[in-house]
């Protein structure tokens, strides 16, 4: 790949304006008529994406599909030159940079460009073209749809304000991705932070129940190989919800273990089977490789996700890798997990962690951890409502409280990380936490067991679902009924946690000032219909040198 930065002397932009952004939203739809149905030249059919903003760049993506028969994961398909253009106007009148790539089988026909030499804090819009069958490499014959993106603040740059929106657990076959419509819809957000799960590993018809499959995934089988991984990657990126977030906004990724398969360790996974499923090793580096190739992610050092990214003095984002380097999940019950010998972060991640924290300049350390940190304990629950919330937090169906996937289960990694905190005097912590279908806004204590009379160290938002099952779908009831008793039991039993919603599908948008971290959160009206509607549920915020979660009554406009 070659790259050419051209000088630009158009004044700054803002965000761009909301006529504007419902433009690009719609170029995904319509640009797209170029390529998607051509039947022997290349095509965009996965549409673009950017990531992981920088103050003077921006990661750019696409897949090209050369000829009909160069499908994800098939192999096929000639090598085709590919031109990127990243521009300060919609119109590409006033290109800042350019530069040339070739879609290779190699890498399944997907591109990345890692832009440099961008103003900070500035909107651009990119595109890329691909030459048709014979042309030259580097050919201009088909254009992709166009992208918006938005690079971060300057280091050390005063930041009035910073928003994201964050999402989590999409499964293809429970619904429909309409929480990245509404997102795509907003014209206030910096990027997305997506918190792991994009994608799900199983058979058609596992998870959920084949009796409740909106619409069935490719391949149907279980992924366990590169050619798996890929086609299961480019049948999530033909979702048009799916593909005009990505057109409007950049998106920040980690994994949690359904990008590998349920429960996943170092060492293999709940959902695998040694021998019939082969290696563990092969089949992580099978879906190392997909996801590397499919998402606006760069990889850090040993192929991993975890990496830091500042947005001025405001705040600073330390995203974690909390599936490549851990312990196997201890066994309910079982004391190991309190055995210091077992980790969830790896040595190295959290001595990065705890060193990055301690040195921020930031007012706000943003934390983006897949599984949530806060301890959780149950008191007494009815037997119909206990085993299927034990489901969802793997918890056994007799009540132990712990949950030995999250933080629950690795215990003096949490007392370690927490004890950092508090003898650092590290303030305005925040963890942004997926994983378990559900929405919580948690105080992070420092003995979850004296709490309030404990101090807390920091907060915690999780977001819920986008699609996957949470508690009113696998009892099959409305939402906002039987699990009313349920989450009033949590609530009583951790008088850490503020709030929980159990049964809503959706989406979080976080706000962020020097004066305090606010998370709004909205649900879609119905995960199954592909018009959903998405609505505000409720918000949460932590005030500036509080360590405390609040309640308050209106979203953040």
């Amino acid at each position: 790949m070659t790259r050419r930065h051209l000088s630009a002397t158009p004044s700054r932009r803002t965000v761009v304006k909301a006529a504007a952004a419902t433009a690009v939203a719609g170029s995904v739809l319509t640009a797209t008529a170029t390529g998607a149905h051509a039947a022997d030249g290349p095509a965009f059919l996965h549409g673009v994406a950017s990531g992981d903003p920088l103050p003077d760049g921006i990661l750019l993506w696409t897949r090209v599909t050369p000829s009909p028969d160069a499908v994800p994961g098939s192999g096929l398909g000639a090598p085709t030159g590919v031109v990127w253009e990243v521009a300060e106007d919609q119109a590409f009148t006033r290109v800042a940079a350019r530069g040339t790539a070739v879609a290779r089988a190699e890498a399944d026909h997907t591109v990345k460009a890692d832009v440099r030499g961008l103003r900070p804090a500035t909107t651009y819009w990119f595109r890329f073209m691909a030459a048709p069958p014979g042309g030259p490499e580097g050919g201009q014959g088909i254009v992709s749809p166009v992208g918006r993106t938005r690079t971060a603040p300057a280091a050390g740059a005063t930041v009035p304000g910073i928003r994201f929106g964050v999402v989590s657990c999409a499964n293809w076959e429970a619904g429909w991705f309409s929480p990245y419509r509404h997102l795509a819809d907003r014209t206030d957000l910096d990027a997305v932070l997506h918190l792991g799960d994009y994608i799900y590993e199983y058979a058609s018809g596992s998870y959920p129940t084949q009796d409740t499959v909106v619409r069935p995934h490719a391949p149907l089988h279980e992924i366990t190989t590169l050619a798996d991984y890929r086609l299961r990657h480019g049948t999530y990126k033909t979702d048009t919800d799916l593909q005009t977030l990505h057109a409007t906004h950049p998106v920040i990724a980690i994994w949690d273990d359904h990008e590998f398969a349920n429960d996943a360790w170092s060492g293999g996974a709940e959902n695998h089977t040694p021998g019939t499923e082969g290696s563990w090793a092969a089949r992580v580096a099978a879906a190392k490789q997909a996801y590397f190739e499919w998402m606006p992610v760069r990889a850090s050092t040993e192929g991993t996700v975890y990496r830091r990214l500042s947005f001025g003095r405001l705040a600073e984002l330390h995203l974690l890798d909390l599936r490549s380097f851990r312990s196997e999940q201890a066994s309910i019950g079982n004391g190991a997990v309190d055995d210091p010998e077992r980790t969830i972060t790896g040595r190295a991640q959290l001595d990065w962690l705890k060193a990055g924290l301690t040195a921020s300049d930031a007012r706000w350390k943003l934390v983006g951890t897949s599984v949530m940190i806060s301890p959780v304990a149950f008191g007494a629950l009815p037997a119909h409502l206990l085993a299927p919330l034990a489901e969802l937090l793997g918890l056994p169906s007799e009540g132990l409280a712990v949950n030995v996937d999250q933080w629950d289960g690795y215990t003096d990694d949490r007392k370690e990380l927490i004890s950092h905190l508090r003898d650092n005097g590290v303030r305005d912590t925040v963890f942004l936490t997926g994983d378990i279908h559900m929405a919580w806004a948690n105080d992070v204590p420092v003995k979850a067991a004296t709490y309030p009379l404990s101090a807390s160290a920091a907060t915690e938002f999780v977001v819920t679902s986008v699609t996957s099952d949470n508690l009113d779908d696998i009892l099959r009831v409305a939402p906002q009924t039987v699990s009313l008793v349920a989450a009033a039991a949590v609530k009583a039993a951790n008088r850490h946690v503020k709030w929980v919603d159990l049964d809503s599908h959706g989406y979080g948008v976080l706000d962020v000032t020097a004066e305090r971290s606010q998370m709004d959160y909205y649900a879609v009206s119905d995960k199954t219909a592909k018009d959903a509607t998405s609505s505000w549920v409720r918000s949460y915020r932590t005030l500036s040198g509080t360590q405390k979660i609040e309640r308050v009554n209106a979203p953040v406009r």
